[in-house]
């Protein structure tokens, strides 16, 4: 008989690796630093160092440039002038009297005499240095950025990975509309009305969190000014400070990587964390830092927490104004109970939401490569649950339906009922040599998995060994991948009707 257990709050230890205890070691500290309307010295004329007065420009610095000979480069950048800042040209090298009132200094130096000269200039001045390219004479580094300004993101790798940080970059480019400039700046106008019209806490919160949802739709934040200034009223008017909400979010079968962009979002705005035993520390990592996390597991034929219990506790939190989300392996709307968990946030007025995971059917077939729905071989696909509330097989399986040979079944959590779901297939007609798949513990790094046929399923699972929950595929898209079954097929139209056989 199963165990029941109460929710627990995740300890804080020091080698956690679901919640460090405090900030990990930093390479370098990340600071945004203002220049608008600051003196800058940049020494060098070079195309290096057009880059660097390009960028410091743009910051709105006043970047005096101290060269004798400039490069096609920065003669081009001194003569169109730049989009915030000014520039100054010196047509002599660089002195120790260049360094009164300054912000920063930069140099492009040729040798590392020159560099060393211009870095105990600038620190005997007090002023923070970089000497491109040279960092044991810099103070600071520049980083890889990401501009969508108001919202800057720099990328340091701390001058050991600078190919990485360009990479890095490039992926957080694909990530972030251009359209993130303008709401963020209308963001920046409706602030300080947010300040005076809503409540310091939850209410703000709720207010910034479906703003965010707004910045990350297709939507266009020209002309939607008067609509956040609706959404900050119905927050103010329909939703009291203490009412909190309940996102019900799917954490994929494991790997971090396959979480959508709005489950990692809902993340990072939740109070507390209600999370499952097969959620992945990593997933977990992803959240934001203050939020409470709490273990709300349930494991079959091992001690779990009682659905009732979880769904008292997302009520209690949410009434105290909470952002409660309820993180489950996989997808929350298959297998994951979220029906019950809707029912009752809803019967006592609490805002719920979902969202989406990737299925652990659909991760068996991505780590496969295997499509579940090939159309030379099936023509349907089935999710059917491996047990009942009563520890057994369902009652109201219709065995018959899964025996069609055109259909692929996954069985989930079916592992301590292999040997009967193999007998039952089998009375109903399914051949014992069909292909069958058993997989556990799907994109984690003590990931198995057993191919084979019907026949030999309940010999399969054992021989896995495992603690984790098991999934089981059934069908002909499941043969031996060392044989091109569509080129057999459009060989010999017969080979379908044979392997049904």
């Amino acid at each position: 008989m199963t165990q029941s257990r109460k929710p627990v709050e995740v300890a804080v230890t020091q080698n956690s690796v679901v919640r460090p205890a405090r900030m990990g070691p930093l390479a370098v500290l990340p600071v945004f630093f203002p220049l608008e309307g600051r003196k800058v010295l940049l020494a060098g004329g070079s195309d290096a160092a057009a880059w660097k007065a390009e960028l410091l420009a743009a910051s709105g610095a006043q970047v005096h440039v101290y060269a004798e000979d400039l490069s096609s480069s920065m003669e081009k950048l001194l003569l169109s002038g730049s989009v915030k800042g000014a520039f100054v040209h010196h047509k002599r090298p660089w002195a120790l009297d260049c360094f009164d009132a300054l912000a920063l200094a930069i140099a492009d130096a040729a040798t590392d005499a020159e560099a060393k000269a211009f870095y105990c200039a600038a620190k005997a001045a007090g002023v923070p240095v970089n000497v491109i390219d040279n960092p044991p004479f810099c103070d600071f580094q520049f980083g890889s950025i990401v501009n969508r300004s108001p919202v800057v993101i720099g990328i340091s790798t701390n001058g050991v990975a600078p190919i990485l940080g360009q990479a890095i970059r490039r992926r957080i480019e694909t990530l972030l509309s251009p359209r993130l400039a303008d709401w963020a700046q209308l963001a920046g106008k409706v602030r300080e009305r947010v300040l005076e019209r809503l409540q310091p806490g939850p209410q703000r919160r709720r207010f910034w969190e479906q703003f965010t949802e707004l910045v990350f739709s297709d939507r266009e934040a020209s002309g939607a000014e008067d609509s956040i200034l609706d959404l900050m009223d119905e927050t103010a008017q329909c939703q009291g400070a203490d009412t909190g909400s309940v996102t019900l979010v799917g954490a994929g079968p494991g790997c971090a990587e396959l979480l959508t962009l709005k489950a990692v979002r809902a993340l990072q705005g939740a109070d507390v964390i209600l999370f499952d035993d097969l959620v992945a520390d990593e997933v977990l990592e992803l959240a934001r830092r203050e939020a409470k996390r709490m273990m709300v597991g349930k494991r079959g034929g091992r001690e779990s927490c009682k659905q009732e219990d979880i769904n008292n506790l997302m009520v209690d939190l949410a009434k105290k104004g909470k952002n409660v989300v309820r993180l489950k392996s996989g997808d929350p709307m298959i297998f994951g109970r979220a029906g019950e968990e809707i029912a009752r946030l809803r019967a006592e007025g609490i805002a719920v939401s979902v969202v989406p995971g990737v299925t652990a059917a659909a991760a068996m077939a991505s780590q496969l490569g295997v499509s579940l729905t090939h159309r030379d071989l099936a023509q349907a696909v089935r999710f059917v649950t491996g047990h009942s509330k009563k520890g057994d097989l369902p009652d109201t399986v219709d065995w018959n339906g899964l025996a069609d040979p055109v259909t692929t079944t996954i069985f989930y959590m079916g592992g301590r009922m292999a040997g009967r779901i193999s007998d039952q297939l089998q009375k109903a007609g399914r051949s014992a040599q069909t292909p069958v798949v058993v997989m556990a513990g799907i994109t984690r790094a003590g990931e198995k998995h057993w191919c084979g046929v019907l026949g030999d399923l309940e010999a399969g699972v054992a021989q896995l060994d495992t603690l984790e929950p098991v999934l089981i595929g059934v069908g002909e898209v499941f043969v031996d991948d060392s044989v091109s079954v569509s080129d057999l097929v459009r060989e010999d139209p017969q080979v379908l009707e044979l392997i049904a056989k």
